[in-house]
């Protein structure tokens, strides 16, 4: 397995992964998930020897203070081989230098939050709460307001 930065997407390839993980809100509308990709801070990838994606982690930054990890993907044909470990460990040093490097993952009640929860833990990550800190966001589903009249 090699990980390397990506600053080109091939759509097809980009949407079998984010499928085989169920993320159907990336899935939808693969050209917007490539301009994502695109507009990252930083994309890396993880690939067998014969050049085969098993996974993919983004970042959002400003490379100074902050840096949000916002996806780690990993194929489900390759769980549990150390693949989403390698991609957070080439990504912790390189920001390093930053004061936060957060990520957000599925409620730990949720089928798939209570595995995460341990992964990231693994990684040395702690919760907002046990960091002293909260987090927030708004709805998922609301208007797009970019067309409106100001």
């Amino acid at each position: 397995m090699f990980i390397a930065k990506e600053d080109a997407f091939d759509p097809e390839e980009m949407l079998g992964l984010y499928d085989s993980v169920g993320w159907e809100g990336y899935t939808k509308d693969v050209d917007k998930l490539c301009r994502g990709l695109l507009n990252s801070h930083l994309v890396i990838t993880a690939r067998d020897g014969s050049g085969t994606l098993l996974g993919l982690a983004r970042t959002i930054s400003d490379d100074e203070h902050i840096c949000y990890v916002q996806d780690v993907v990993v194929n489900p044909k390759y769980h549990r081989q150390g693949i989403g470990r390698a991609l957070i460990e080439d990504l912790m040093p390189r920001y390093s230098h930053c004061r936060f490097f957060l990520l957000s993952t599925d409620h730990e009640a949720s089928p798939e939050g209570k595995r995460n929860h341990a992964f990231y833990r693994s990684l040395g990550f702690l919760s907002y709460q046990e960091k002293e800190m909260a987090g927030f966001g708004l709805p998922r589903n609301r208007p797009d307001l970019r067309d409106m009249a100001p």
